[in-house]
């Protein structure tokens, strides 16, 4: 038995309990604005509702994003601490290869077209990353990105490489991140990297002392 707790707050806040590629449980909150208030009591209920205590958790693996600095951090630093809780190992997967994995998998993709994954980076931008296929393991193989752009300047780009993705409206789920990672664990490949992936720099820093007239400001 390998169960596996996902976190994923790149959007909402989303939790799964993940047991051999089956679903236990999951949780999905849409609110993109209470992350740090809605991770402990979504993480309680998913846990309750697979009557699953804590410490029969082997792995908790967390979404990374790309996305927004304050709502991505919040599900890492969760997942950081629920695994030094109960001494499981963590690991980390990149949020945009988890909608990958669920728009490839419906589609059962086997065409020349890459997928064109998008989500919302505020700033009237989007992170992107494109994939080619599924393979042999199930792992969703990234051609490009995961990267940041305003979508006219992103299809200028892949016009101007004679790229013509197709796209998806799937949104990231914690139950998909758990299983990019039991693909990447079957090809080896599975990461202990947990960086987020912000693209950019945060939207606060630090403000500049103030210059005070007749003092030595060096």
């Amino acid at each position: 038995m390998t169960l596996i707790l996902a976190i994923d707050t790149s959007a909402g806040t989303s939790v799964a309990l993940v047991e051999n590629g089956e679903v236990r449980s999951e949780v999905t909150v849409v609110d993109q604005m209470k992350h740090a208030e809605l991770i402990g009591q979504v993480i309680e209920d998913v846990l309750a509702k697979a009557f699953v205590r804590a410490a029969q958790i082997q792995h908790v693996v967390v979404g990374r994003g790309p996305a927004p600095f304050t709502g991505l951090r919040v599900g890492i630093a969760a997942g950081v601490m629920f695994s030094l809780g109960i001494d499981a190992k963590l690991h980390g997967v990149v949020s945009l290869d988890a909608i990958a994995l669920a728009a490839l998998t419906k589609e059962a993709r086997t065409v020349d077209s890459p997928l064109l994954v998008t989500t919302d980076a505020r700033r009237k931008e989007v992170y992107w990353a494109t994939y080619s296929r599924l393979n042999e393991h199930g792992v969703p193989v990234r051609i490009e990105g995961p990267a940041v752009a305003k979508p006219d300047d992103l299809e200028v780009y892949l016009t101007d490489r004679n790229v013509h993705p197709v796209t998806t409206d799937f949104s990231v789920s914690a139950a998909n991140i758990a299983k990019v990672f039991e693909a990447q664990l079957r090809e080896g490949t599975a990461s202990r990297d947990v960086s987020a992936l912000y693209l950019r720099a945060a939207d606060a820093v630090e403000p500049k002392a103030r210059k005070v007239p007749g003092v030595n400001n060096a």
